[in-house]
């Protein structure tokens, strides 16, 4: 494990102090990993409101889970688990309903990619907030998280078609908001 620019302690040992119930030290790990976290939960979030509830509940879950993390492997990754973990149960607590549906088939049309590089990630995540929450949580899953199809059925409890369906219609309206905005520029 690397060492971490917090007064010479290494992440294993913010993890031990953290587990003693030293307050700095847990403050110290919000800190330290809040900003990555929040911007994760940004993208599952509909608001920034939403996106602080998340984070809220998911560092709640964090400090009290964080004696099952084996100090294995990277604890950002076990951290970003936990934090998708809470922002897709927090989903399924607070929306009734999940634009979920089967596949339809339908034209995709490809944009000019020019338009993407020319937008600022801001711009690209109010996009990606703008989606129904059933695309957008497969959309951030998928693309973002790098879940597979069959890790989001069965996260979310739908069928790995469903998945795919949710992420070819993520695609699609991503794609005609783009050129939306292609034909609001021009």
């Amino acid at each position: 494990m690397s060492p971490l620019s917090l007064n010479s302690i290494t992440e294993k040992e913010l993890v031990a102090l953290c587990l003693k119930g030293d307050r700095i030290s847990c403050k110290q790990l919000f800190e330290l990993h809040s900003g990555k976290m929040m911007a994760l939960c940004y993208r599952f979030a509909r608001d920034k409101n939403e996106a602080e509830d998340i984070l809220q509940e998911g560092f709640i879950r964090i400090f009290n889970k964080l004696d099952l993390y084996s100090g294995e492997g990277v604890l950002e990754a076990w951290m970003r688990r936990v934090m998708i973990n809470t922002a897709l149960k927090y989903k399924q607590k607070n929306v009734t309903k999940h634009n979920y549906s089967d596949i339809d088939d339908k034209h995709v049309f490809d944009p000019t990619p020019t338009i993407i590089e020319e937008m600022s990630k801001d711009e690209i995540l109010r996009l990606v907030q703008n989606l129904p929450d059933g695309y957008r949580t497969v959309f951030n899953m998928y693309v973002i998280e790098g879940y597979s199809h069959k890790e989001i059925a069965d996260s979310l409890g739908i069928g790995e078609s469903t998945s795919r369906s949710q992420l070819v219609k993520a695609r699609t309206l991503l794609k005609t908001q783009l050129l939306n905005l292609i034909r609001l520029a021009g």
